[in-house]
């Protein structure tokens, strides 16, 4: 795709995204195992493969924007196949983390993630050019999500992170790391329609 119709499309994916409109955004595979109290989901998913920068965990779910440019910058074409990405969705978001592969690397904030389109990972992923940005390949894991709308700020972050694991203290089910953030719409979406998700790895 040359580069005047890739941001054409990327474009109209944002605007679509305006409105809810997630269609054509590529999205980690995952089943739902089991549904908990206040719609709380237990979810498996595949494997797959993100590129990453440490955050500094700035504002409820967006992150700073230092970190989406970098990203941005390596679908863009700052990678070494010279190569533009289609956007996935979601952008993850994480606090700070335990040493394990899934978000690997400790950041001072946490970090920022894209997940890549499956037939970029399948085919290898080109590495990055511009430092502090990384490749990571995720395992199959399970993941309890809880899923919320409206605008994200801290105290909402924090009280969805509340329910999420309280419902899981109830459950008995062990968590591996802190919560993190998954939000699947631009941040200039309509916030009744928006998907925003808490979420956080389960142990064993």
């Amino acid at each position: 795709m040359d580069r005047l119709a890739y941001y054409a499309v990327t474009l109209f994916e944002s605007v679509l995204g305006v409105v809810g409109i997630r269609t054509f955004y590529d999205q980690p595979r995952y089943a739902v195992v089991e549904r908990l109290d206040r719609g709380v989901e237990i979810r498996a998913y595949e494997a797959r493969v993100a590129v990453e920068t440490d955050a500094r965990g700035q504002g409820g779910g967006q992150g700073d924007g230092e970190a989406f440019g970098r990203l941005f910058r390596y679908i863009t074409g700052a990678n070494r196949a010279g190569d533009r990405i289609a956007m996935t969705a979601p952008v993850e978001t994480g606090g700070r983390r335990i040493a394990m592969t899934v978000p690997v690397e400790q950041g001072a904030g946490g970090t920022m993630r894209f997940f890549l389109p499956h037939a970029v990972a399948d085919a290898g992923a080109p590495e990055p050019t511009e430092a502090g940005v990384r490749l990571v390949r995720v395992p199959p894991e399970r993941i309890a999500a809880l899923r919320f709308s409206g605008r994200i700020t801290p105290e909402a972050r924090a009280e969805q992170e509340r329910i999420l694991t309280g419902v899981l203290a109830s459950a008995g089910k062990a968590t591996a790391a802190a919560p993190f953030f998954m939000g699947y719409d631009p941040p200039f979406a309509i916030p009744f329609l928006r998907r925003n998700e808490v979420a956080v790895r389960l142990g064993e």
